[in-house]
């Protein structure tokens, strides 16, 4: 196994992990930025008004976007497992 394979399978991986977090993180930026924005027009600083909207609406990335998040995982897991003796020989 030599250092170019390490690499590129350390990208792979890093790949898959910001394809997984985007929607979720994504999510929470744009709701938390739509919030910070009321909470400055309005002058209202309450915590609870920032994090329930967050909290559904990540409850609802995970629901809309769970099936391919999982999807995509078991994809590149089964790849990943399939190439561990070409890895090692």
């Amino acid at each position: 196994m030599t250092d170019t394979t390490i690499i590129d399978l350390a990208m792979q991986t890093m790949m898959v992990a910001l394809k997984l977090s985007a929607p979720i993180l994504v999510t929470s930026l744009v709701i938390g930025f739509a919030i910070s924005l009321f909470q400055s027009m309005t002058q209202i600083q309450e915590f609870t008004l920032a994090f329930v909207p967050k909290l559904l609406g990540v409850g609802v990335a995970l629901l809309l976007c769970g099936n391919w998040m999982l999807h995509t995982l078991m994809t590149f897991t089964t790849k990943l497992f399939e190439s561990i003796p070409s890895l090692l020989g």
